[in-house]
């Protein structure tokens, strides 16, 4: 794998993301979103844990004080994944794609009875500059299903950090508050979202018509 031009710096924040080969889905039924979410929950943990096949986030309370990455909102989709993340020891970032990319393909491969390549060859990245850009960045991330027309309610899509960021359930997947401590409440970060949702589709249907004109 080439090295990045511009490397990952700790305490920084990055726009991560990657797609299916050839856009194929990456995620089939709901038990692959949950292998998915279950598979990035571990390998964001520093040091020894369980062994994979038998850690499960519900029954294992793992040491998250020693991430190599902080989770600040995610959301998966049919084809391809979105993560906003902050890099917190050298070489996080890469780590955690790789390892999370690497279970998750072998699972999918194995399941599925393929082989090959799942993902489109090296993740794309894009380096948040502002505190601006950073909480447009988690709006256009949880605002994903319902631009692509996936829902027509963001709240009753399972696979994404929004209902965390909502309903302040007690996990330890997303570190929510560098966004949420912005707003005054969660209903007013709910808002900040929503206000962009038709702009957003209106931008999602351009971009497929493009694609569909000839050549």
């Amino acid at each position: 794998m080439p090295s990045r031009i511009i490397p990952f710096v700790n305490n920084q924040f990055y726009h991560v993301f990657n797609r299916g080969v050839a856009q194929m889905p990456t995620f089939n039924d709901r038990w692959d979103y949950k292998r998915f979410i279950k598979t990035f929950i571990y390998y964001q943990i520093q040091g020894p844990k369980p062994k994979f096949s038998i850690f499960s986030p519900e029954n294992h309370n793992l040491d998250t004080t020693k991430r190599i990455i902080e989770i600040i909102c995610y959301c998966l989709m049919p084809n391809h994944f979105h993560f906003l993340l902050q890099q917190k020891v050298d070489g996080g970032i890469t780590d955690f794609v790789s390892k999370i990319s690497n279970s998750y393909t072998k699972y999918f491969n194995t399941k599925n009875q393929r082989i090959g390549p799942l993902l489109q060859g090296e993740f794309k990245s894009v380096y948040i500059e502002t505190n601006e850009q950073l909480i447009h960045v988690s709006r256009y991330i949880h605002l994903n299903p319902l631009v692509s027309f996936l829902t027509d309610n963001l709240e009753t899509y399972q696979w994404s950090s929004y209902l965390e960021y909502l309903k302040e359930v007690k996990n330890n997947t997303c570190s929510k508050g560098i966004i949420l401590d912005q707003f005054k409440s969660p209903q007013d970060y709910k808002q900040f979202v929503l206000d962009q949702e038709n702009y957003g589709k209106k931008l999602e249907m351009i971009k497929h018509q493009l694609l569909d004109l000839p050549a």
